[in-house]
């Protein structure tokens, strides 16, 4: 059996998608100290390294499971840490349940620190984690990322940062969560034929791809727009504006995206990991300006 250092193991977890999870956490704790809300740091820099860990045990599971239902196999893009032969389907199974084991006795650590709907939230995470793939595999893998990361991390968030369950930074939901969910759209939108090949059927395989690509444009370019009109209703400060910048990756993307149907996959190779530097630097920004609001006010 080869022996895997600490970078190997760590470049299985897909860390590229990260952001995904840590950044409705961050954003999250920005927008209700923003709110003047009183915010308890050390449980949500907690919380943020728990949700990874949470999103990590994710990756490799769906990982594990479409190599063994034969999603994945030797032209697969995303995923290889199995196909490539670098590691065996149980040492990625293994992980998994590990990082999972992990993530579970952290959050009742937190749920003994924090309150019993801290155990709500980590049960729906959980079983929108484990079952992942089943929703995938029925075009319902975009619900399923949207609620995972997005309402679920905000609402708890709030709840373990705050000790309160506040609906406040539920205008968080839309933009971020919409960059997140493209990240999955548009790398299901490049797999497409592999999918179809091993009978599930995606989202954006029951769409189609002209479709898909003008829904992957909304997903991405539309946050922008969202951050434009919550600085003129006051839902977010007008330095909020910063994150405007950002949206060069957007329209970077959205025109591979346009021009896949004809051009064909290979076109949105890499995508997938743009957007989640889209999504980095978006909600960053969009921290920053949080920050630095309540520091000028």
């Amino acid at each position: 059996m080869r022996n895997h250092n600490f970078k190997s193991w760590f470049i299985a977890t897909r860390p590229w998608s990260f952001p995904a999870s840590a950044m409705p956490i961050l954003v999250t704790l920005a927008y209700l100290h923003w709110l003047g809300e009183s915010v308890n740091w050390y449980i949500g820099i907690w919380t943020l390294i728990n949700i990874i860990i949470f999103h990590a045990a994710g990756n490799t599971w769906s990982d594990y499971y479409d190599f063994k239902i034969g999603v994945d196999r030797e032209d697969t893009i995303g995923g290889t840490s199995i196909i490539s032969g670098e590691f065996k389907a149980k040492e990625i199974r293994n992980l998994s349940i590990s990082l999972l084991a992990i993530a579970l006795l952290s959050g009742i650590a937190l749920l003994l620190c924090t309150g019993l709907p801290t155990l709500y939230f980590g049960i729906a995470g959980a079983l929108l984690t484990v079952l992942y793939p089943w929703f995938k595999y029925h075009a319902l893998g975009d619900v399923d990322i949207f609620l995972t990361y997005s309402l679920l991390p905000i609402l708890g968030t709030t709840f373990v940062a705050t000790g309160r369950c506040g609906t406040e930074a539920l205008w968080l939901t839309i933009p971020i969560g919409l960059i997140t969910v493209g990240i999955l759209h548009i790398n299901n939108a490049r797999d497409t034929i592999q999918d179809k090949r091993a009978d599930i059927k995606t989202f954006a395989m029951l769409v189609g791809k002209k479709a898909s690509a003008y829904i992957y444009c909304f997903e991405v370019i539309f946050p922008f727009i969202y951050i434009i009109a919550g600085a003129i209703m006051g839902v977010f400060p007008y330095i909020s504006l910063i994150v405007l910048p950002a949206i060069k990756i957007a329209i970077d993307n959205s025109r591979k995206a346009i021009l896949f149907p004809k051009n064909g996959e290979k076109l949105l190779f890499g995508v997938d990991e743009m957007t989640a530097k889209l999504q980095l630097t978006f909600s960053l920004l969009l921290t920053i300006s949080l920050f630095i609001d309540t520091l000028i006010s």
